[in-house]
């Protein structure tokens, strides 16, 4: 047996959870025995993002004693979408040239 952490935040509270797992086991089966997805109902088991130390890992990776397993949310904004909007209002706004997009 290993010890591991699971780990789901929010904007406002974070959940961690510490379990024994077997050796051997990946990330995702770590979080459905963690039974985290109950006390966080926002998880969606069915779309897991996870990761290890703030790198992304696929589902089935293997789990080393110690490891801290995020859980990650979706992202609610595409960020290149976002950043284009943001250029586009600072050339309307006079903040950046309007032809090359660079400070006025």
């Amino acid at each position: 047996m290993i010890k591991v952490e699971v780990v789901f935040a929010l904007p406002d509270t974070a959940t961690s959870l510490s379990v024994d797992v077997a050796e051997g086991s990946t990330a995702e089966q770590v979080v459905l025995q963690s039974g985290i997805a109950d006390k966080c109902p926002e998880i969606e088991l069915s779309n897991l993002s996870l990761g290890i130390w703030n790198r992304t890992v696929k589902n089935h990776q293997v789990v080393r004693e110690g490891d801290r397993i995020e859980i990650y949310r979706p992202l609610i904004a595409d960020p290149k979408a976002a950043r284009r909007q943001r250029a586009e209002k600072a050339k309307e706004e006079g903040r950046a040239n309007k032809i090359t997009g660079g400070r006025a």
